[in-house]
């Protein structure tokens, strides 16, 4: 008689070196804790803040602890990690990886590339979809061509982000504006400017983060976020709403105060709900998303309506997070979301490789 068939190798990769270590780490702690322990093997894999894999019982200790055990555990527990093993055969545990970490050099298509050079399903995006969605500069770009309605912005490169630019801000986007690093997430590094003497102070701190920056004008509206799931024929969740409680969803808003107010699903008018979940599927394609992603909105209620503000392909996802919560007001709940997404994982690295990929023997 067939016993059960193996559990699933779940190699959960978080930490990293950018400034959303924190945030992947206390993701990382909330799958580990939600995943069932029958169908998955979990491997935690962390990566500290100085780049150094580890591989370590430590690790898992550590996310189990919770965490405001990891970042310092991160940075001594553990031998460096060996290469990603890859199946063999099939009589083996297939193998999936789970990337969370947040923000360059996880996020951006980075760790994306590894894992396509390793052989190996993994969750989510892939490396151009990756890219795209973590330089919002250039996500920007693809959008407007995909005809989909944004707030009206500018982005500029460092050695250019001076005096003219700072003109250009001015006359066409008027102030108060929205200064942001082009690459990096979570609220990191974002300013609200009022005058040129603010706008010249929140440049300096976005680029103190990435050589690019996006400059957008203050919509007056509220914040719709969308859930998508899926690979080539993805769905939409039910649209929620955040209210934050600081002048904008900053940093703090998201995971430091946790006040912010998550409304699931948003008051919207029956029209607006169906328009804010196109649109969101639409962006999903534009921009070669694959997996998950939380597609962002600005809606003027009075004025130009739905419009994008941001594709994220690794949103939050803790149990409270609002993609998970999103999808569990959609009828999907947080084990079944990972089922899918693994699942997911593993019918893309298929079908790439059906269409003239090489296969390892």
């Amino acid at each position: 008689m067939a016993g059960p068939p193996p559990r699933t190798r779940l190699v959960v990769i978080f930490g990293g070196v950018s400034a959303e270590h924190d945030v992947s780490c206390t993701t990382a702690a909330h799958v580990l804790r939600a995943v069932d322990p029958e169908r998955y093997d979990v491997v935690p894999v962390a990566v500290t803040r100085e780049g150094r894999w580890v591989l370590s019982e430590g690790t898992a200790k550590a996310l189990v602890e919770g965490p405001a055990g990891l970042p310092a555990a991160l940075s001594t527990e553990g031998p460096d990690l060996d290469p990603l093993p890859t199946v063999t055969s099939e009589a083996e545990s297939p193998l999936v990886v789970l990337p969370l970490i947040h923000g360059p050099l996880g996020e951006d298509g980075t760790l994306q590339g590894m894992l396509e050079l390793a052989d190996v399903p993994y969750v989510g995006a892939g490396v151009l979809g990756s890219a795209l969605c973590m330089d919002k500069a250039m996500a920007k770009v693809v959008a407007a061509a995909a005809g989909l309605p944004q707030p009206r912005h500018l982005a500029s490169r460092d050695v250019h982000a001076g005096d003219d630019f700072a003109a250009r801000v001015a006359d066409e986007l008027g102030f108060p504006v929205f200064v942001k690093p082009a690459n990096l997430g979570s609220s990191v590094g974002i300013t609200k400017a009022a005058d040129p003497a603010a706008l010249a102070v929140a440049l300096a701190t976005a680029l103190a983060y990435d050589e690019w920056v996006l400059v957008e004008e203050a919509v007056v509206g509220r914040e719709i976020e969308v859930a998508v799931l899926g690979n080539a024929e993805p769905r939409a969740s039910v649209p929620g709403e955040v209210i934050p409680t600081h002048e904008f969803y900053d940093y703090e808003d998201k995971y430091l105060d946790g006040a912010a107010q998550l409304v699931i699903p948003a008051p919207l008018p029956p029209e607006v709900t169906e328009e804010a979940r196109r649109l969101a599927l639409v962006a999903f394609a534009a921009l070669r998303a694959d997996g998950l992603a939380r597609v962002d909105f600005f809606y003027e209620e009075d004025g130009r309506g739905l419009l994008l503000n941001e594709v994220n392909t690794l949103p939050g996802f803790t149990p409270y997070s609002m993609y998970p919560s999103l999808w569990q007001a959609s009828g999907v709940s947080y084990g079944e979301l990972v089922d899918e997404l693994v699942r997911l994982a593993v019918e893309r690295h298929e079908h790439r490789r059906g269409h003239g990929r090489p296969q390892r023997p």
